[in-house]
């Protein structure tokens, strides 16, 4: 069953189309607050597209991801009872707590990290909010966080070229069902942490 390749063609449809840019800084900024489908979908086939424009492709997610995410710190901060319903649809509701946790210790470091977990940022995002993690080491967490993953897919893109892409198009369900057993290990051992 094939869950991941038709999540990616369509992106790679829109990647193409003239707006795309406008359609990776939407997307980016809808990414970071609840839509599923991660932008480097989108920015890896646009960098491939017009390799010399890759670095300023992953500018525009970067800046869309981080208007979204200010509005899942604003959600976290001022109305997280409208926010858990959220949270709970996209299955991370036992992770809050622990990643709530996390971000009052250190929410800079966390969401440094947090940009190559399989772990949608927008939790991390909320649960910052909730906490009231200052908001200078917010942004700087959450720019660097993004920025390594957005800035690595454009740069890899551009360097590999044609076969980086292939390789992403080839590999996409392994890839996806991989990050997916990533994220299950992750939450176990949040659980356990939690639990100790």
């Amino acid at each position: 069953m094939q869950v991941f390749r038709p999540l990616y063609v369509k992106a790679m449809i829109w990647s193409r189309h003239r707006h795309a840019p406008v359609f990776l800084t939407l997307l980016s900024f809808f990414e970071a607050i609840f839509f599923p489908v991660p932008p480097e979908m989108m920015l890896a086939p646009m960098s491939l597209a017009q390799p010399k424009r890759a670095l300023w492709f992953a500018t525009l997610s970067l800046a869309g991801s981080m208007v979204g995410m200010f509005i899942g710190y604003a959600l976290g901060y001022y109305a997280i009872e409208m926010a858990m319903p959220l949270v709970e649809k996209l299955g991370y509701l036992e992770e809050f707590e622990g990643i709530k946790t996390q971000a009052a210790e250190n929410g800079f470091l966390l969401l440094v990290i947090a940009g190559f977990t399989p772990i949608p940022f927008k939790i991390f995002t909320i649960a910052s909010g909730a906490v009231g993690v200052p908001l200078l080491p917010f942004f700087f967490g959450a720019l660097i966080g993004r920025g390594k993953r957005v800035y690595l897919v454009a740069g890899a893109i551009r360097l590999g070229g044609a076969r980086a892409e292939a390789a992403l198009h080839r590999y996409i369900e392994p890839v996806g069902w991989a990050a997916l057993l990533l994220l299950a290990g992750v939450v176990a051992w949040l659980v356990m942490r939690g639990g100790s």
